[in-house]
């Protein structure tokens, strides 16, 4: 059975992993600094950090992989907006079916939401298969940033 409850420090050794390989796989495009992924972690197992909630995914007792989120408001569809941060399963959970348990879970979980938005890179085809047959679809913007990480 699939279950979620949220992270908290005493989980640092077993997410830390997770978000490393995470980092070093078909689902980013580009290295992030060890510090960053610390203080991120730190944050979203802050239950006061009221922009990224952290999510330990279990099935039965087992530790099968992680969720970041955070929420903002979207102008462009009138509400809330859910942004999957990550979305992380362990190699001996992948091709199960989760993926679309968890897509599911979190349409459940905030059922407010207007909208729910993720990042997909073109190469990590998995994924990308996983979120059409979820619904999803590409919302063609180029983004912009700037970042102030240190």
């Amino acid at each position: 059975m699939l279950t979620f409850r949220d992270i908290t420090l005493a989980d640092h050794d077993l997410i830390l992993p997770m978000v490393e390989d995470f980092y070093q796989g078909d689902a980013v495009l580009h290295s992030v600094d060890t510090e960053i992924l610390e203080r991120s972690f730190r944050d979203a197992a802050d239950p006061n950090e009221p922009l990224l909630r952290g999510l330990l995914i279990l099935v039965g007792d087992q530790p099968a992989g992680y969720l970041y989120i955070t929420q903002c408001y979207s102008a462009e569809v009138g509400g809330r907006c859910i942004f999957l941060e990550e979305i992380y399963l362990t190699p001996s959970f992948r091709g199960r079916g989760l993926g679309v348990d968890i897509l599911t879970w979190l349409e459940k979980e905030y059922p407010t939401a207007r909208r729910f938005r993720l990042e997909v890179n073109p190469i990590n085809q998995s994924a990308l298969h996983l979120y059409r047959r979820a619904g999803y679809e590409y919302l063609r913007y180029e983004q912009m940033v700037i970042d102030k990480t240190k």
